[in-house]
């Protein structure tokens, strides 16, 4: 990331450092379009209870329902991600500018956000062409014309379009924005007289194409998605004979999957959460219990980051609900800033895969795995990284200074259990509807936020209605962000999958020595390094449809792979100096990265000790299905 995923997180479910900061509205007249992404939402939930209510309690499934939820949620998502352009939250690497001399950062923002621009105006009339041509399909429950849902697209473009220019043309420096567009308009010229000469590389052009030309975008700052909505244009347009029209149609089922309505509900619950307080009182509860052991706060920590990650399902909310309540006594008692920050880290790595998690969800809709199976398991893999964090914060606690702290009171353990109980049904709630196939994810994730708004407006205080608006309105703008990344990373593993890419590789892998083996070994050193540069989300949809094929044909468990892919990506994400969660979660501490840098390696090392255990025993990911 570097937010999504806000679990990019969000997840965020995240997305980068400057995800954390206030949102920077830029233009007045988007207050509309934020009041349409925020009532589709309402709508798209809404839509999805209706139907659970109608199959459960009535037994007569509304027909139309499905229909009404995608295309609110498509519309939803396309001014979601409009509304992040506006507010400067896409998700994108903040590592690199920073580091050069201030003017040539300048220049390279100011030229990436240039070939944004150009990106979309070039995108924008192939997409008012794919919805023109949905308008021949109709809707099989309301015999709609596609083109209802489909025009979300240019709709979405358009606006990021003019509000890309619009900020480009703010900047008033002219030189360096007439010079990007000279220099971009001079080499695609050369490419498209040097076509054939291009055509003839074969499939050298994935390298250079997906690999160099997105790599050196993502160092600039350009957002994720339009780091590999780039690449792949520039992809099909130089290197290939296959029409820009198809990317548009693989950027559509990237963002449309019914599975993936779940992410907003998600996000929008971990708001829930962080408004309501429900994340504290869990904290306080664990407290109570474990409060007066040595190494004990460290404990909480991390319990609380497993129970809470269930409920919210975003990194970013865990983070920042449990260091502000466990910080202070841990500094009473003798831990360094930087030693509690590097925990909180890996901590959030390790409950990555606690359901509700985006990264699973989204990871069981682009590779065909169960997600009831995957939220079982990750119970199992998380209690796995838990033990051997709680191990290693043990022995690092040998010398905590324990003056004054005396065990809670019997009375005071059965109060903050009594306050703590509603949010704690929560995330096995979640995890026990989802894996008994009670309920899909998305419905699941409806009834829980009405559940946790519910339990929140009764037993925790509520939520003041000024602030309901804008939670509606930072889940759209985050969800877009996330789903745009996700479309636009669906075109780019089409691209690779076509290429022949997935069936060289295949053959490759399957040549080497050592079996499956060596090839979790590989897809480990991999995933690792995607998580620290693209975060969790970009990397499960390009590399997720080539790699579980492999995996089966070795006779690797879906679920097995798909927790060590997902563990490998969660510690990268953490690892510094490029992982995005690492500085997100300096940022929610306050403590500078290069202090934090020092003492996370053996907590990194921790995590690596538990992954290769779950790698080698495949046990710890089934044994629960």
């Amino acid at each position: 990331m570097h937010q999504t995923d806000a679990h990019a997180d969000a997840e965020l479910a995240l997305g980068g450092i400057e995800a954390l900061a206030e949102p920077k509205r830029a233009e007045a007249w988007m207050r509309p379009v934020e009041i349409a992404a925020a009532g589709l939402l309402v709508v798209m939930i809404v839509t999805v209870l209706a139907n659970v209510f109608f199959r459960y309690v009535l037994a007569k499934p509304l027909i139309w329902g499905d229909e009404v939820a995608s295309i609110s949620f498509i519309w939803m998502a396309m001014l979601g991600a409009a509304l992040a352009v506006d507010r400067h939250e896409h998700m994108k690497l903040t590592v690199f500018l920073p580091l050069l001399p201030a003017r040539l950062a300048r220049v390279l923002e100011i030229a990436g956000s240039v070939l944004v621009g150009v990106l979309l105006v070039r995108l924008f009339p192939v997409a008012v062409e794919y919805a023109y041509e949905e308008s021949f399909v109709t809707s099989p429950a309301l015999g709609l014309p596609m083109s209802w849902r489909a025009s979300a697209l240019p709709a979405g473009i358009g606006l990021m379009t003019l509000l890309m220019v619009l900020s480009v043309i703010r900047t008033r420096e002219w030189g360096t924005i007439l010079g990007t567009l000279v220099a971009a308009g001079a080499i695609a010229a050369a490419l498209w007289f040097a076509k054939p000469a291009v055509l003839a590389l074969g499939n050298w052009n994935l390298p250079l194409f997906l690999g160099l030309f997105a790599g050196a975008l993502l160092v600039v700052g350009v957002p994720i998605a339009f780091c590999f909505a780039l690449a792949t244009l520039g992809y099909l347009t130089f290197a290939t004979n296959a029409p820009v029209f198809v990317m548009m149609g693989r950027i559509d089922e990237g963002m449309s999957s019914l599975i993936l309505l779940s992410v907003p509900v998600f996000v929008l619950l971990g708001c829930i959460l962080d408004a309501t307080g429900m994340g504290r009182a869990i904290v306080g509860f664990l407290a109570s219990l474990f409060g007066h052991v040595k190494a004990g706060m460290s404990y909480v920590l991390l319990g609380s980051m497993f129970l809470v990650s269930g409920i919210s399902g975003s990194k970013v909310s865990d983070m920042a609900t449990v260091a502000p309540a466990l910080f202070p006594e841990m500094r009473r008692r003798g831990h360094s800033a930087p030693e509690m920050t590097a925990l909180l880290a890996t901590g959030a790595a390790m409950a990555d895969t606690v359901p509700p998690s985006i990264v699973l969800i989204v990871l069981g809709s682009v590779a065909g795995v169960s997600i009831a199976g995957l939220f079982t398991s990750g119970f199992a893999i998380a209690m796995v990284l838990l033990v051997v964090l709680a191990v290693l914060a043990r022995w690092k606690a040998r010398g905590e200074r324990m003056e004054g702290v005396r065990r809670a009171r019997l009375a005071v353990i059965g109060r903050t259990a009594l306050i703590a109980a509603p949010a704690l049904v929560l995330p096995f709630m979640i995890r026990s509807l989802v894996g008994g196939g009670v309920a899909t994810a998305t419905e699941v994730s409806t009834i829980a936020t009405l559940y946790a708004f519910i339990i929140g407006a009764v037993l925790y205080g509520g939520i003041p209605l000024r602030r309901v608006g804008g939670m509606l309105v930072e889940t759209a703008a985050m969800s877009g962000a996330i789903l745009l990344i996700l479309g636009a990373a669906s075109a780019m593993a089409w691209a690779l999958t076509q290429s022949g890419f997935a069936r060289d590789l295949m053959v490759l892998v399957t040549s080497l020595p050592g079996g499956w083996l060596v090839f979790m070994l590989a897809s480990i050193a991999i995933f690792l390094v995607l998580g620290c540069v693209l975060e969790g989300l970009p990397a499960i949809v390009l590399l997720a449809p080539i790699m579980f094929p492999i995996a089966r044909g070795l006779g690797i468990h879906d679920i097995h792979y798909a927790m060590v892919i997902v563990t490998a990506m969660n510690i990268g994400l953490m690892a510094p100096p490029i992982g995005i969660g690492f500085y997100i979660a300096c940022k929610i501490a306050n403590v500078p990265a290069e202090q934090v840098m020092a003492k996370i390696w053996p907590y990194l090392a921790a995590l690596m000790v538990g992954l290769l255990a779950i790698a080698a025993v495949p046990w710890f990911s089934t044994a629960l299905l």
